[in-house]
């Protein structure tokens, strides 16, 4: 399915069909971008047009193959399979772009979220990602019905869409200081 929706011409440029008019160049930039692919934000790697200012995650660009889980059978659209509005059921926010779907649970998720890694590891604790929230969020409160990381000991836990804001918000901080945007008064 991936080589329908991206052909690789050089080892760092794609034709994609979702923008075949220009080749999208692939680029590392720490610089926040949307994704023209599943309309969630993005930092890093990235399949770009310039020309166009049209951005792809890495993941979306290139999809990965079909992961099959013994309940469920993950595969990629370019749009909701049925034209019907989604969520994902990872980070809980709607899907309105590439997602993938799986026929057999009827879960979506969107592609950053389908390669979210299974721990985090900050040195001091271990969290472990989960289908289901067994506590309320450390960060936000609630409970939810969305996927969280949760530590071994059942003591942390995390929604990923709290883990995601987190991320976005510390990535955004490094770059104003960076730009020296962000002033400490001593």
């Amino acid at each position: 399915m991936s080589s329908a929706i991206a052909k690789m011409i050089y080892n760092k440029e794609i034709v994609h069909s979702s923008h075949p008019q220009h080749r999208l160049k692939f680029e590392f930039m720490e610089v926040p971008f949307r994704c023209d692919g599943c309309k969630e934000a993005g930092i890093g790697c990235r399949y770009r047009c310039e020309l166009c200012d049209f951005d792809l995650h890495k993941c979306c660009a290139v999809p990965s193959q079909p992961i099959s889980h013994p309940k469920c059978s993950f595969q990629f659209f370019t749009s909701s399979p049925d034209n019907t509005m989604r969520y994902c059921n990872a980070c809980g926010k709607d899907v309105l772009g590439f997602v993938y779907h799986c026929r057999l649970c009827g879960f979506d998720l969107h592609p950053c979220c389908y390669n979210l890694p299974h721990m985090l590891d900050d040195g001091d604790v271990k969290l472990y990602l989960h289908k289901k929230v067994s506590s309320a969020c450390h960060r936000c409160g609630r409970k939810g019905p969305s996927w969280s990381y949760r530590s071994a000991c059942k003591k942390y836990h995390l929604h990923v869409s709290c883990v995601k804001e987190m991320l976005a918000g510390y990535v955004l901080l490094q770059r104003k200081e960076e730009l020296g945007v962000v002033h400490c008064d001593s």
